[in-house]
């Protein structure tokens, strides 16, 4: 049994074949997915697709490209939203200074609301962070010695140092299909030493599709690829890894349910 604990069902290249993707899902052994929210304006569109399909959740919160055009957003805003039944998580939000596409002020703010959203719900916080370690690490410790919050790092694409200040703070790692490219030698090398109890696996479709599928658009299903890589660099069976990374999300996403 795997989750995809991170896609975007409401971008085009899925919703225009919402059951197929789904369906194609299930026949990998995909047994659940988070639809992940880039906007708060396009929360009710999140909720529809999780109240539509039983194995679909969604998240609330502005991705960092998107921050100076959601400043209106308040924690309290965040908090209220996420109360719906199948909102499970925070975000995502963070820093992203690889495309800079909004100021870093504005990102910065809207990571600490969030931040203080997820520690008001205890809702986790999907943390999307590029070329950005220095400044995130920063706010993840000063963060924390406010008060403590669940999170993990969507899509690691880091290095060791924002790898181990994340766990030492409790937070969770995820990989996607990026760990099964050839150039990600340091990925990789982290997605070996992460504690058992503190990964887990995403597609972030329809982006970043892995080998075998490079090149294509990402689908919930090709999490199986990401998985089997994993697996490899860590020695362990892909059963074993199911059995991981489904605790792992169950005790993360605890609002899902899933046991």
């Amino acid at each position: 049994m795997l989750i995809d604990s991170h896609c975007h069902l409401d971008f085009e290249a899925l919703s225009a074949d919402i059951d197929g993707v789904l369906e194609r899902a299930a026949a990998a052994g995909v047994t659940g997915m988070v639809t992940i929210s880039t906007r708060v304006e396009n929360f009710s569109t999140y909720t529809a697709l999780a109240e539509r399909y039983p194995n679909v959740w969604c998240s609330v919160g502005t991705h960092p490209h998107n921050a100076d055009q959601e400043l209106h957003i308040e924690t309290d805003d965040l908090v209220r939203l996420s109360a719906h039944p199948r909102c499970i998580a925070i975000g995502e939000a963070g820093l992203d200074y690889f495309y800079d596409n909004a100021p870093r002020e504005a990102q910065a703010t809207g990571l600490r609301r969030h931040i203080g959203a997820a520690r008001m719900t205890g809702l986790p916080l999907v943390i999307h962070s590029r070329a950005a370690d220095g400044d995130m690490a920063s706010i993840l410790e000063e963060e924390s010695r406010a008060g403590t919050f669940p999170f993990v790092l969507h899509c690691f694409t880091a290095g060791r140092e924002l790898a181990d200040c994340a766990l030492a703070l409790g937070g969770y790692i995820s990989f996607s299909g990026i760990v099964t490219f050839r150039n990600a030698q340091e990925i990789q090398e982290v997605a070996k030493i992460v504690p058992a109890d503190r990964y887990i696996v995403e597609t972030d479709a329809p982006y970043l599709a892995p080998i075998p599928h490079r090149g294509q658009s990402n689908e919930p299903s090709f999490v199986r690829h990401t998985a089997e890589k994993v697996a490899e660099l860590r020695g362990i069976s892909l059963e074993q890894l199911g059995r991981e990374t489904t605790a792992n999300f169950a005790r993360l996403f605890s609002k899902s349910g899933i046991s």
